[in-house]
């Protein structure tokens, strides 16, 4: 690992972020090689991997490739670590689909870079440093978006890439993210700006890492100020942060007390319920001539911060999906009667806000919906 001597607060690093239409998923690029051929290789963002893995076919020059060796300090210090002779092998669960189907491959060390910035606009490339990943085989990439060779370890671990970055340049371990509603956003290492745009203030809470996951302790759900009728023991395991899940999963009574508060509010306004779901969804409703869109209800997750509480505010575009010219869907899916998290909130709730995570306070900031200050996440 990197040692870091002096943490350079206003120091920031931006990589761009882009959404795949299609799969909606979010990937950014990150260059590796020697500095005369350097490879971009797409990753998927994804805060539960360890690890950072890939498909080494992808890089130009495999000439500054070193492998990692079983007996490394390094090796010794993955998660999930193996060997194969005196090869460290990296196993994980794959971000999608499964878990029990797991990625193997060799551990390897080259050279990254990535891109500095002033005032949120990237201005030249950072000198390379060494960074450790996987090198991971064709099959594992199956079922992601084509534009996408592996994945970006974000997770809370000893060994993702904001914390082999920060460390690197020297920068206070903390990273940001703007999920776009569409085309391109912003991953931020550092201090986060966006360039001039206003994110209004920035609302704290506690994280709570559990193995490897980010969470957030969530003590009440509103609808509309109002809060739903809940067993408190839902509450309890808090709620799963995620950037490969697209939209919220909730544990079924949770679902469906926000689909029951919800529909009331949407049939008060004139829009009725339609007939069957559109997968994923299960409430959805035809707009008819009130074409009242997307704001139809307002959710607040309660947090704990600064000794009270604060709330999270999601609405419009971020509770609701568009599945045809007249009918929209409560953008939530039922997770089911014993999910392992009663809460994961997924990446339509989560685009267009800036969400800092801080490992050097273990806090995470948020900003209000970007849409009540006029702008978004989108480039």
């Amino acid at each position: 690992m990197f040692s870091a001597i002096t943490l350079m607060s206003e120091a920031q690093y931006l990589l761009a972020v882009t959404k795949d239409e299609p799969s909606r998923e979010y990937y950014t690029t990150v260059y590796i090689g020697s500095a005369a051929m350097t490879s971009p290789v797409n990753l998927l963002i994804d805060l539960g991997t360890n690890l950072t893995w890939l498909n080494c076919r992808k890089i130009k020059s495999l000439s500054t490739l070193g492998l990692v060796t079983c007996k490394s300090s390094t090796c010794k210090s993955i998660p999930g670590n193996g060997c194969d002779r005196n090869t460290c092998l990296y196993r994980q669960p794959r971000p999608l689909g499964k878990n029990t189907v797991v990625t193997t491959g060799r551990v390897v060390q080259d050279n990254a870079t990535i891109f500095t910035t002033e005032g949120g606009q990237p201005v030249h490339i950072a000198p390379s440093r060494r960074f450790t990943f996987s090198c991971a085989v064709d099959k594992y990439l199956q079922g992601m978006a084509p534009p996408i060779a592996g994945v970006l370890a974000l997770s809370p671990g000893e060994f993702p890439f904001w914390r082999q970055m920060t460390s690197a340049f020297n920068v206070i371990p903390k990273f940001s993210l703007c999920l776009p509603s569409s085309r391109y956003g912003y991953f931020f290492m550092g201090t986060p700006s966006l360039g001039g745009k206003k994110t209004g203030p920035m609302t704290s809470t506690t994280l709570k890492i559990d193995s490897g996951k980010y969470l957030i302790s969530v003590r009440s759900i509103y609808v509309d100020g109002v809060p739903l009728t809940l067993d408190p023991s839902l509450l309890e395991g808090g709620a799963q942060l995620s950037t490969v899940v697209p939209f919220t999963v909730l544990q079924t009574d949770i679902y469906n007390a926000l689909a029951q508060s919800f529909t009331l509010r949407a049939t008060n306004i004139g829009m009725t319920q339609t007939p069957g779901g559109h997968a994923p969804f299960k409430h959805c409703f035809g707009e008819g001539a009130s074409r009242r869109n997307m704001d139809v209800s307002v959710m607040e997750i309660g947090l704990p911060g600064n000794g009270k509480e604060v709330k999270w505010r999601f609405q419009g575009a971020n509770m609701m999906e568009r599945v045809s010219e007249t009918v929209i869907c409560l953008a939530f899916v039922d997770g089911g009667k014993k999910p392992n998290e009663s809460m994961v909130i997924g990446t339509h709730q989560l685009q267009d806000y800036l969400v800092e995570f801080d490992l050097s306070t273990t806090q995470m900031a948020f900003s209000d919906p970007l849409i009540l200050h006029n702008t978004n996440c989108s480039t």
